[in-house]
């Protein structure tokens, strides 16, 4: 079965197995029982078809950049990052892209024809894992609501190793379940998914002092509260190590970010923002009218692999006491152990239904994520330095979102909260049609019923 296969076939003992294996976080490490490097469809094909002659299950690595669980010796690792196909239609306002096509790529190539995609922070994540989860964009999100919401079609190989191309007419439960359901149900290969007559934006970040956090993060509650969907936002404490490749003025302090996206005239956005602009000293201010295919530096997202532990929680508002929580455990006066806390600002479209309809949940307001760098021989008390913070601001029904799970959200019981009960019974029921032995479980896996 695996004679036939193009691209590389790795076993443990192999050179550039670990390599092959390699993840951006590296508090991951992967070690299946073998590791296909698929160039195409066939190559995906008959890694499933094999793995089930084997009794075995399947992992899916497509850029690397997704929260991942450490994959065991029982399972066969499909990577896909050699499926680099992509093709922009500028007349139909679409793109299609392989599984391993990456979102760099396609605000590149759809910018040529003066379009944007619905793309995340880091220009360097997979757009197939980012949409399965949902998707929010760093720059129009708010105006046009999550990636998942404009896919088109989806080209999958499911457990029995048959290719499917799949529409809400030909499979409507498959295609729910794969949006929001992230990769429960085969290997995703392809997808075609709208894309946006968006030629420039009004858009970058403000650089706040650590020490005017308060102030600055009661002035971005108030633009948030009043925001209109055409601006997409998130506010961001960064403790920046003390080494030399950080700016000086930056090294072993705290700084505060407002990253900030106006899909409309400059002078529209200026005025929105005016207010944040005197609410304290601005250390840097990159907000200009920017082409689309510059978006990646709204966030600047690190670029070098690198250990770090994240926790995740959902909020309804960005309350008083939910302010001060954040304060308290990452502001200016916290221990400092939480490198990155990130709240990024829903609603707008994200509370909309799409026209196609998913599986990704609509009653979120904010999104934060804690992120703690772990160096080397870190504790497990520093590994988990985030997790009082999102464990004070979880609501009581402790609600998550599938674009925004941690391995610390892996367990069954966890993965459940990222959806509300009749959305989470209709993915077991889909589970249960194209997945009944739960190949594809190396992810927040949705068991199908018994």
């Amino acid at each position: 079965m695996l004679a036939s296969v193009r691209g590389p076939v790795l076993f443990a003992d192999d050179d550039g197995f670990t390599d092959e294996a390699a993840v951006f976080n590296t508090t991951v490490a992967h070690r299946p029982y073998v590791i296909i490097g698929a160039t195409d469809v066939a190559d995906v094909r008959s890694a499933v078809r094999f793995a089930a002659e084997e009794g075995r299950s399947v992992a899916v690595l497509n850029t690397g950049h997704g929260p991942s669980l450490n994959v065991s010796q029982d399972a066969v690792m499909i990577t896909t990052r050699r499926m680099t196909g992509l093709e922009v239609d500028g007349e139909q306002w679409t793109a299609r892209v392989e599984a391993g096509v990456t979102w760099g790529q396609v605000v590149e190539e759809a910018a040529k024809v003066g379009l944007a995609p619905l793309a995340g922070s880091s220009p360097q994540v997979g757009v197939v894992g980012y949409t399965l989860g949902g998707g929010v964009s760093v720059a129009i999100g708010r105006a046009f609501g999550y990636a998942a919401d404009h896919v088109r079609e989806i080209e999958i190989v499911t457990a029995d190793g048959e290719l499917r191309l799949v529409t809400p007419e030909s499979a409507p439960d498959l295609f729910f379940a794969l949006l929001g359901g992230k990769g429960n149900f085969g290997v995703v290969t392809a997808m075609r998914f709208s894309l946006f007559p968006v030629p420039e934006l009004y858009a970058g970040f403000l650089q706040f002092p650590g020490e005017n956090a308060r102030e600055v993060l009661q002035a971005y509650r108030s633009l948030a509260a009043d925001a209109p969907d055409r601006l997409t936002s998130s506010i961001v404490f960064l403790r920046a190590p003390d080494l030399p490749f950080v700016p000086e003025f930056m090294r072993g302090k705290l700084s505060v970010f407002v990253r900030l996206a106006y899909l409309g005239p400059s002078a529209d956005g200026e005025a929105l923002i005016a207010p944040l602009r005197t609410v304290a000293p601005v250390l840097v201010d990159t907000v200009t009218k920017m082409p689309i295919g510059q978006i990646a530096t709204i966030a600047n997202d690190p670029t070098d692999p690198g250990a770090a532990v994240e926790h995740f929680a959902m909020l309804d508002e960005l309350s008083p006491s939910a302010m001060e929580t954040i304060l308290e455990l990452a502001g200016p006066d916290s221990d400092g152990h939480i490198t990155l806390v990130t709240l990024t600002h829903l609603d707008g479209a994200y509370g909309d239904s799409p026209e196609r309809p998913n599986a990704v949940r609509r009653d979120v307001a904010f999104a934060l994520l804690a992120l703690t760098v772990v160096p080397p021989g870190a504790s497990a008390v520093d590994k988990d330095l985030g997790r009082e913070l999102t464990r004070r601001l979880t609501k009581p029904d402790g609600r998550k979102h599938p674009s925004y799970l941690s391995p610390a959200d892996a367990a069954v019981d966890s993965v459940r909260l990222a959806y509300d009960e009749a959305t989470y019974e209709r993915l077991r029921t889909a589970k249960t049609t194209w997945d009944p032995r739960n190949m594809f479980r190396w992810n927040y896996n949705i068991p199908p019923r018994a």
